[in-house]
């Protein structure tokens, strides 16, 4: 690959990676705004419903659903399983929880990247890089606050939702040279919609519900049918997550891991911004500074992989005419 074709590839999967975190934080918004009123696994359910059919269409323009075969089945089985995974532990803490505070702690994620790429995706990493995944998971630390009696169960589950989502972005790569973004997405999507039914039909009737707290309750509150206007939302849902796991499977596939995972940092400012629109909700100081420790060393793990990158660059020996 040459530079300019890796340079335009680069800046693809970055115009990717922040329009698939923009949707997000805006789907989570929904998400958060209607969990007080349905169970989990109906929201994902009608949500998968939509981007199922949305991915086919993908596959289409790309070429033909002859592209969603593969041969590495259970390689997709894995990320969707992580993404599932992932997913339902960040919106079972949004319900409890602020959403920039849950997008805060989440966002140890590109981190997370950064250093399962060492051992997964033999990628190196400098000793300044690896004070900066610590220096974030300090920021994660402060957000938590220990001691001060603020830890609960819900603050756990964006850290699991996190490492879930880390691995799963790292086996992304592992699937960029032979299989198209469509194809990622498909087996995403089609993960979400046999799990969602699986817990339907294990807790829908609401017969584990009534614990009284919002996560639990968010996850065994029986099924009922949407209003026209929550409907219209879930489906709203389905195309933003759709659109969204398109253009972050065709980020991580054309792109370094190393380089595409601080711009993920951009659903920070736009999850405080919807908790503060809809809800009301403004991090404190403590929060604002966990955030500024996390955000700050993506920002410089972005910063050491681009001069890194230069500094290869630099020391190429220059090709021989013939």
């Amino acid at each position: 690959m040459t530079a300019a074709v890796q340079s335009k590839a680069s800046m693809q999967g970055i115009l990717c990676v922040f329009g698939g975190m923009v949707m997000l934080t805006a789907q989570d918004a929904v998400i958060k705004w209607i969990s007080g009123s349905y169970p989990l696994h109906e929201i994902i359910l009608g949500r998968a419903m939509v981007a199922v059919l949305l991915t086919l269409l993908f596959a289409h323009l790309e070429g033909g659903l002859q592209h969603l075969k593969t041969r590495r089945l259970g390689l997709h089985l894995a990320r969707g399983l992580l993404l599932v995974i992932a997913n339902i532990c960040y919106f079972l803490a949004l319900a409890a929880m602020p959403i920039g505070e849950v997008a805060a702690i989440f966002f140890i994620a590109p981190l997370l990247i950064t250093a399962l790429s060492v051992p997964v995706l033999g990628e190196k990493v400098g000793i300044q890089r690896w004070i900066a995944v610590f220096a974030g998971m300090a920021g994660v630390i402060v957000m938590l606050r220990p001691g001060g009696g603020i830890i609960e169960f819900a603050a756990l589950l964006p850290i699991l939702a996190a490492l879930c989502y880390a691995l799963m972005q790292v086996l992304t790569r592992r699937l960029g040279n032979t299989d198209k973004a469509s194809s990622m997405a498909f087996y995403i999507q089609l993960c979400f919609l046999v799990a969602s039914g699986l817990m339907g039909l294990a807790v829908g009737d609401g017969r584990f519900s009534g614990g009284g707290h919002p996560s639990l309750e968010f996850l065994f509150r029986a099924w009922s049918w949407p209003t026209p206007l929550d409907a219209v939302l879930i489906v709203t849902c389905g195309f933003l997550v759709a659109i969204a796991a398109y253009l972050l499977s065709q980020a991580y596939r054309i792109a370094e891991a190393n380089l595409l995972a601080p711009f993920e940092y951009v659903a920070l400012p736009m999850a405080v911004m919807w908790g503060y629109l809809l809800w009301g909700d403004l991090p404190d100081g403590v929060t604002f500074l966990g955030i500024g420790l996390i955000a700050g060393s993506g920002l410089f793990v972005f910063y050491r992989e681009k001069l890194h990158g230069r500094l290869i660059a630099t020391r190429r020996p220059m090709p021989r005419n013939r």
